[in-house]
């Protein structure tokens, strides 16, 4: 069957989703020497970064689901996995789906004795961690059995694993969590549906460039690789996942690799922007794909500077010089970013844009009662899209509490314009009521100070409001061979405007070492109040 037929036929599959795409795409007669998935680590044997074929794939994932049955795994049985290696997470994932199971995918880097409190409240069956992670939980009451090591799975045998089991589209598929800012992250639940929703979207839709050989740098157990390794099958692409998402890595990655396309963060973009990328081979890149946060102007504007692309001229297809960079805004909860942007060299519509939303996704930008706000008004963001969680696992209440009149509230403050376009101002646990109809914002400003400052790679505002008192501190990671004593004051003041900068109370060179992050890169802005607006004024 053609790649082009495929698509369309599993786009229009109504057993598929995100349990079966792998059985699915084999059922409908792919090639089982066609690409499967490449790791950066050794799987069972077969060498790091040697591709696995699309039926090497299905064997390994046999062999997982038959050692996990013997050990008692059954349909909607909640497993934890908690490991660092891709591999490890991807096909632990593929193997409890094929059971039937709740595979509950947790980031590597979290503390244990948050891991442990997580694990509990899950409320799992059992718990697979690589040697490294099953160490930290040693001593930890988790409520379950360490049933083993995910590589152990592959030791078992493909043939005695179970038939795969048939989903229903309510059945759930996978639980992963939020990035966890202020404690326990909250465990996101997706179901067969809903995680497939969007894909099934794309998979209707001619597949775009930078799409049939992919590099994934995004958190290996975050929603959005499940999403991109079942689109990769999908589309019967290529697909290198990697564990570790620095820059360095990325970069390394794409010079040996050589992906027309790649997946991730805005925190790995901002890490990319600062190298010299004029001194790497990145001439196979054509797509820059961001989900989660939007990202910065000028971190976006040194990646689409490098690569290439094709464009349609009166000659025909021609590749040109610099590449395409597709923006949005996602979260776990989303299921897939809401919204979506194209940025090239010749792009100018910034200022945090984050474009349209998706064919299958109805939004709007809502006041605190739930009432739609016209174009020009900020608001509370809300999405009505199927590809949205069911909801926190465990946790009704606060299920409840992020829906309002039928919409899902992200926590997110954003405006519309007249073209039906949108723009993310910041998240409202990060903002500022300044009182008679103004609002600070943070990643607003960060954009503003990136773009009117260019020796500062990467750049964090912390805005407090205590009585009436506003209080702003800039924090700015300065470019190599920038002069951490020159003055930026004024520059930074201008950019935040004079009813921002008059709040304005020091300019701080940090280290990016210096900037408390959470699990997956994103600033614990929380933390930060509490350090830098607790001290006295300097």
């Amino acid at each position: 069957m053609r790649t082009k037929g495929l698509r369309g036929a599993l786009a229009a599959d109504t057993e598929i989703g995100a349990g079966n795409v792998l059985a699915r795409v084999l059922a409908h007669g792919a090639d089982p020497q066609g690409p499967g998935l490449t790791f950066d680590t050794a799987v069972d044997g077969h060498p790091a970064g040697q591709p696995l074929t699309l039926g090497q794939l299905d064997e390994r994932i046999a062999a997982r689901a038959a050692w996990l049955h013997e050990r008692g795994v059954r349909p909607r049985d909640p497993v934890a996995v908690w490991a660092t290696g891709a591999a490890d997470m991807v096909l632990s994932f593929l193997a409890l789906a094929r059971l039937g199971a709740v595979p509950a995918l947790m980031n590597g880097k979290l503390r244990p004795e948050i891991a442990a409190e997580y694990i509990r409240r899950l409320r799992a069956v059992g718990v697979l961690a690589d040697a490294a992670h099953a160490e930290l939980l040693d001593g930890h009451d988790l409520g379950a059995p360490l049933l083993g090591r995910p590589a152990e799975a592959g030791g078992g045998d493909p043939a005695a694993a179970p038939a795969h089991y048939r989903h229903h589209d309510d059945d759930p598929v996978v639980v992963t969590h939020t990035s966890g800012t202020t404690g326990v992250p909250k465990a996101v639940l997706h179901s067969h549906a809903s995680l497939f929703a969007a894909t099934r979207h794309l998979l209707s839709m001619p597949q775009a460039q930078g799409t049939g050989r992919i590099l994934s740098a995004l958190p290996a157990p975050h929603t959005a690789t499940v999403l991109m390794v079942n689109q990769a099958l999908g589309n019967r692409a290529e697909m290198f996942l990697l564990s570790e998402q620095g820059g360095e890595r990325v970069l390394d990655a794409i010079q040996r690799w050589r992906p027309d396309g790649v997946f991730g963060f805005s925190v790995t973009w901002a890490e990319l922007a600062r190298f010299d990328l004029s001194g790497y081979d990145l001439a196979s890149v054509r797509l820059w794909f961001n989900t989660g946060d939007c990202s910065h102007e000028p971190h976006v504007r040194r990646l689409v500077a490098v690569g290439s692309r094709d464009v349609m001229t009166r000659a025909g297809v021609t590749r040109v010089r610099g590449s395409v960079f597709i923006d949005g805004l996602g979260s776990s909860e989303m299921g897939h970013s809401m919204f979506h942007v194209t940025h090239t060299t010749d792009s100018d519509r910034y200022g945090r844009c984050v474009g349209r939303p998706y064919a299958f996704a109805r939004v709007a930008v809502l006041d605190p009662n739930g009432n739609e706000l016209p174009p020009g008004q900020v608001g509370w963001l809300g999405i009505d899209s199927p590809s949205l969680f069911r909801g926190y696992w465990n946790d009704s209440l606060t299920t409840y509490r992020s829906r309002l009149r039928g919409w899902y509230l992200t926590g997110d403050l954003v405006r519309a314009d007249a073209d039906g376009r949108y723009y993310h101002l910041d998240r409202a646990v990060d903002s500022v009521d300044a009182g008679d109809g103004r609002w600070f914002f943070t990643a607003l400003s960060e954009e503003r100070i990136l773009a009117s400052c260019p020796d500062v790679t990467d750049c964090t505002v912390v805005i407090v409001r205590t009585g009436d008192t506003v209080v702003t501190d800039v924090l700015l990671e300065l470019a190599a061979g920038a002069d951490p004593e020159q003055n930026r004051d004024p520059a930074v003041r201008a950019a935040l405007g004079p009813d921002l900068g008059a709040t304005l109370r020091r300019v701080l060179p940090v280290r990016a070492d210096d900037i408390p992050v959470t699990v997956t890169g994103k600033v614990r802005k929380v933390a930060l109040r509490e350090r830098y607006l607790s001290e006295a004024p300097s």
